[in-house]
């Protein structure tokens, strides 16, 4: 996304499509999606194969990062969703690969029939064919629709946040919001796609870019079993195999939005002169600054600038913000390094397709530092004691399916390893 080119809120602020995740205690209105805590199965019959536990280095079980209600009726109207990452803190497994690991689990809620869906659409072709062409009608106010408010600037001037549960609010406004009407998982799963839960996923789809194509044929052949169709495995460990938790942080959400810089003003009485080089002919320090600080973190470091307290950033389709363009991950994901290139993360581009199915993965959510501090707050002494390292990324990548592949029977619900892109703090 070229984040130039967002809208204008005013004078003073830029919102981006990128929706923001922030740290709760208490309870928002979504008791499904937080950092920490113990993980929640979207089919309680049905938890992850046991080896999804472990951590690829040592072999022992991992502890929660991130649980995130993941539904997105717009993409995938027949499906629900979670996505979780999980993180190893044994200190000798540190900034290993395999010591974080994602996941995506779906269970269909409904099936498509093809001929049906065929019928249809001979039926729609027949009758834009009968009716003569009419006129566009003018685009709906999303943010009016959506949120109640009379147009996204007054919304946001006015320091009003839309996902906010204050009294007097209208219900469903927090992206992470559960149906009103749903009163247990079983009923859930049956209510039409319609009815799907608003979710964090749910509400950014008015700012994600139209779906991709299906995936091509000449797309990677899988060669990965599924975990429903290896059968029976090792169930999921009990929850004394664990070290002690971190502790459980609910998620709110709002839009990225960040301030406009200041143009500095020079007063008329200084002079600024240019700075020389120095007589052995060195080079400016403009460049030597640049030479000894990695461009990307600048950019990173101060994009969270504006939004300090986030904790999490999601964008389905969208483009996650690097740490470093020279680290492995870094490179992969933005080839030119040092400016000569850009971010590549569509379902054709630089994440790993899916071993399951062969399409391609795109980017949909990145943790940010700050959910470091907010998981680590008065850990020490806890769990592992002198073995638990504590946490060193910088950023946390997640990249999924880009066709939701999962089981085709109606209320099986399937699991699946997702992309992890570990971005590592720098070495001291």
């Amino acid at each position: 996304m070229d984040y130039d080119s967002d809208s204008s809120i005013d004078e003073d602020f830029t919102e981006t499509g990128v929706l923001l995740g922030y740290a709760a205690e208490e309870v928002v209105e979504d008791t499904i999606s937080h950092l920490g805590g113990w993980p929640t199965w979207l089919d309680e019959t049905t938890p992850p194969p046991g080896d999804f536990a472990n951590c690829k280095v040592c072999n022992q079980p991992m502890l929660l990062l991130l649980e995130l209600h993941g539904d997105l009726p717009d993409d995938f109207p027949h499906n629900e969703r979670r996505l979780y990452i999980f993180g190893c803190p044994r200190k000798p497994c540190n900034r290993k690969p395999g010591s974080i690991r994602a996941y995506r689990t779906v269970r269909k809620v409904s099936l498509e029939s093809a001929p049906q869906k065929k019928q249809e659409q001979k039926s729609e072709e027949k009758k834009a064919e009968a009716e003569p062409s009419v006129a566009p009608k003018p685009q709906q106010d999303l943010g009016a629709s959506l949120f109640g408010a009379t147009s996204l600037t007054s919304s946001v001037s006015a320091n009003v946040n839309p996902f906010s549960s204050n009294q007097g609010s209208s219900p469903g406004n927090n992206p992470f919001a559960m149906p009103k009407t749903a009163t247990s998982p079983t009923a859930q799963s049956a209510q039409s796609t319609n009815a799907l839960a608003e979710s964090f996923a749910d509400k950014v789809r008015i700012s994600s870019p139209e779906s991709a194509p299906a995936a091509t044929s000449n797309a990677v052949t899988a060669t990965k079993q599924t975990p429903e169709s290896i059968g029976a495995q090792t169930p999921w460990p009990a929850q004394s195999a664990f070290p002690a938790p971190y502790q459980k942080f609910y998620l709110d959400a709002d839009y990225e939005t960040m301030s406009r810089p200041s143009t500095p003003t020079v007063p008329e009485n200084v002079t600024i002169e240019a700075m020389d080089v120095d007589e052995g002919g060195g080079v400016e320090l403009k460049d030597t600054f640049e030479s000894d600080l990695d461009k990307a973190f600048m950019k990173f470091s101060i994009r969270l600038e504006h939004n300090p307290e986030q904790v999490l950033r999601y964008e389905f389709r969208g483009t996650p913000l690097l740490y470093s363009y020279a680290d492995q991950v870094g490179k992969q994901l933005h080839p030119g390094q040092f400016g000569g290139g850009k971010v590549t993360t569509t379902a054709t581009g630089s994440i790993p397709r899916c071993e399951y199915c062969g399409a391609g993965r795109v980017f949909e959510l990145q943790l940010a530092p700050h959910a470091i501090s907010v998981l680590e707050d008065g850990r020490e002494g806890v769990g592992l004691g002198k073995d638990d390292a504590g946490m060193e990324w910088g950023t946390i990548i997640v990249g999924v399916c880009s066709q939701d592949c999962a089981p085709q029977t109606l209320k099986q619900t399937g699991w699946r390893e997702e992309w992890a892109g570990v971005q590592w703090e720098e070495s001291k």
